[in-house]
């Protein structure tokens, strides 16, 4: 067996002694792993599909509450009307395909960002998903679509000042968030090496531990995902407290 074989084989029987509560992921890299094949950029797409498959019954697997998945930004409509069309194609063709086994898995869907930004087809298809599965009591699978942290940001500052409201608090603001029903993530991964959060939960990764790899999207599976959570066990999380705090009574 080779070395690279051996540690994908320790990482796949690793069981992470603590488990973030949710995880949020930029994938990142899909086309550049197309590119790289001398392929469309669409192909890295649907491969990257391959990885969401694997992730989330991973994180099902592992007790991970909330995977929120950064699918499309609202920079994204910015792309060539082209690709972008072929976006909504596939996110439509996913989720008709994905819903039977997500709901076999006891998985519930929810979704952040301006969903009214969607054409037609794909908003209803997700609508009709996240109705389907929304008895389920495993993991939520969070999609970011046509999300941007800076207009969650607005979007709730204008709600609070459509009712008025004055000195209000971190705790009350996050009410207005769109992902209020879900605690703030614990753990961020960005694939493909980019070292920015891309305007990706702003608000909520205040406190959020990193993780950062090489590793291109389609290409990160299981293996990955667990070398991720190590690092994040590694960590001591003081929220502004020093080492010392923490172990007092």
């Amino acid at each position: 067996m080779s070395s690279h074989q051996a540690k994908a084989s320790t990482l796949q029987e690793y069981r992470p002694h603590r488990v973030p509560v949710h995880i949020a992921i930029i994938m990142d890299g899909n086309g550049r792993w197309a590119k790289q094949r001398g392929l469309p950029r669409i192909a890295g797409h649907r491969e990257g599909i391959n990885s969401v498959r694997e992730i989330v019954r991973a994180c099902g697997d592992l007790g991970v509450k909330v995977l929120t998945l950064y699918t499309f930004s609202a920079e994204n409509w910015r792309r060539p009307r082209r690709e972008v069309s072929a976006l909504m194609r596939l996110l439509l063709m996913t989720i008709n395909r994905e819903v039977a086994d997500l709901n076999r898995n006891n998985v519930r869907l929810m979704v952040i960002g301006r969903m009214e930004d969607l054409p037609e087809r794909p908003r209803r298809g997700m609508l009709q998903a996240i109705d389907q599965l929304k008895s389920n009591t495993g993991l939520c699978l969070n999609l970011a679509l046509s999300y941007g942290g800076r207009q969650e940001i607005l979007d709730a500052v204008n709600k609070i000042c459509g009712e008025k409201k004055t000195n209000v608090t971190e705790e009350q603001f996050s009410k207005y968030l769109y992902t209020a029903p879900i605690p703030d993530p614990e753990l961020l991964i960005r694939t493909s090496g980019e070292l920015r959060l891309s305007n990706f939960l702003l608000w909520q990764l205040a406190y959020t531990e990193i993780y950062v790899t090489d590793v291109l999207w389609p290409d990160f599976r299981k293996p990955g995902l667990l070398q991720a959570i190590a690092a994040y066990e590694s960590r001591e999380r003081r929220f502004g407290r020093v080492s010392e705090q923490l172990s007092e009574p």
